[in-house]
């Protein structure tokens, strides 16, 4: 997950780097911060905690200058110390960079072992700083060679946005897998962005989506930003972006999510149609393919499910005690609606199973008949190594059960998964995807 931001060329960088982290704090919640550059020095606010938590008037007059990056912090890698909270800040020969990272390095064991061998000295557990020790110690002259020979070494899925004292590098893998967005702001300056309801928020226009293999270099003193493809694009982003991550107001590769969403349960209805009184949504990613799924099937659909939006979301939080008491605390049926009722739920996927066996247990103790899961994705049978949360095959339910085993699991009277075949079609099928949780297709080795 994770979410990142840039500003470039605007008066207030660092408070629209603010505005458009609020507008992604879905993609990650444990920590934030922000670095910003006056021309002269790089200065960073970063701790644990929301983005209306850490950031105050303090923090504001310490982070002047017209150039910004920002990261909130969903942790696929590293540890929950404040130590691995980005931006990743550093002094070195050519004078300071600060590094924000959306991704996960594949190779970052190796690499990390081997600047270690040679005398690096790290302060996190993240694959980020990987990065800035191998910026750091390349003998380049220019910053923007030295940037290249660091993405040369390293391996892995990554959207990301380098701050110096005069520039500002918004970079994609050759792969495209996480999003990243150009947009330009009212005054004149540009935003780069994981997502673009992050534009929304702050008045910007959406120019382009950053090209998979892209550098894209903004310089004081240049209205324009310059272009350089660093490797031969090869685009696959991650169907999960469409599936969940993303928020529904976003446009993701220039297709709306929560009209794929709804396409998504379109597909669901026409490949597995069960006789039900209502389509319920799992709040709040599961509402698009819900409402597809009942304009489909026919069957009504009613918000049966209230969500407590002052809890934040359960897949993001990382040990599993936290994710069940946040279902209780975060999700209540409506006995007066549901009572005696035959039910399709949908719901966005299925990791552990375990919040889908709490949302069965609550549905059936208002009364609910009968409850027929449906799942608008495919089985996640492999664990992602490209910035998912799914660390190991003994976690996921459904690398370990078959479709029938994990139906008793969760207590229901059915369960349905979308085909990858319908998860491509309804996404779009002129362009691959990294499908690697469903296919197992670790293409980045």
């Amino acid at each position: 997950m994770c979410a990142v931001v840039g500003i470039f060329d605007s008066k207030e960088a660092a408070k629209v780097a603010y505005y458009a982290l609020f507008a992604m704090q879905h993609r990650g919640q444990e920590a934030t911060g922000i670095s910003t550059s006056n021309g002269s020095s790089i200065k960073t606010v970063k701790r644990r905690g929301l983005v209306t938590d850490v950031f105050d008037e303090e923090a504001f007059k310490l982070l002047q200058g017209a150039m910004a990056v920002g990261h909130n912090r969903y942790s696929t890698a590293g540890s929950a110390s404040v130590l691995d909270a980005q931006p990743v800040t550093a002094s070195y020969q050519l004078g300071e960079i600060s590094i924000v990272h959306n991704g996960n390095l594949v190779n970052k064991n190796e690499v990390r072992s081997r600047l270690i061998e040679e005398g690096a000295i790290f302060q996190s557990s993240m694959d980020t700083e990987n990065i800035i020790h191998l910026i750091a110690r390349s003998q380049q002259e220019r910053l923007q060679d030295r940037i290249v020979e660091a993405l040369e070494a390293i391996k892995g899925a990554y959207s990301l946005l380098i701050l110096s004292r005069h520039k500002m590098f918004a970079i994609r893998d050759r792969y495209g897998v996480r999003p990243l967005s150009l947009g330009k702001l009212p005054d004149g300056g540009y935003i780069v962005a994981s997502e673009t309801c992050a534009f929304d928020l702050v008045g910007a226009e959406f120019v382009r989506d950053i090209r998979p293999g892209e550098m894209v270099i903004f310089e004081e003193g240049k209205k324009a930003p310059r272009s350089v493809q660093l490797f031969e694009p090869d685009p696959r982003i991650c169907a999960f972006e469409y599936i969940y991550f993303a928020r529904p107001d976003s446009i993701i590769e220039g297709k709306n999510v929560y009209q794929v969403r709804q396409r998504m349960g379109r597909a669901l209805a026409k490949e597995s149609a069960s006789k039900a009184d209502l389509v319920i949504p799992v709040p709040d990613s599961g509402v698009a393919a819900a409402l597809g799924y009942a304009k489909e099937s026919g069957i009504p659909f009613e918000m049966a499910i209230v969500r407590n939006h002052y809890v934040g979301r359960t897949f993001i939080e990382p040990t599993q005690k936290m994710r069940d008491l946040k279902v209780k605390l975060k999700l209540s049926p409506m006995r007066s609606v549901l009572e005696g009722k035959s039910v399709v739920v949908i719901d966005d996927s299925i990791v552990r199973g375990t919040t889908s066996k709490q949302i069965v247990r609550l549905l059936k103790s208002v009364g609910v008949k009968e409850v027929h899961l449906k799942i608008a994705a495919p089985p996640i049978k492999h664990p992602c190594r490209y910035g998912i949360d799914t660390p190991s095959y003994e976690e996921l339910i459904s690398a370990n059960h078959t479709e029938e085993e994990v139906c008793e699991y969760v207590g229901a009277d059915s369960l349905s998964f979308l085909s990858i075949e319908a998860l491509i079609e309804s996404i779009g099928d002129k362009q691959r995807y990294s499908l690697v949780s469903f296919d197992g297709n670790y293409f980045i080795q």
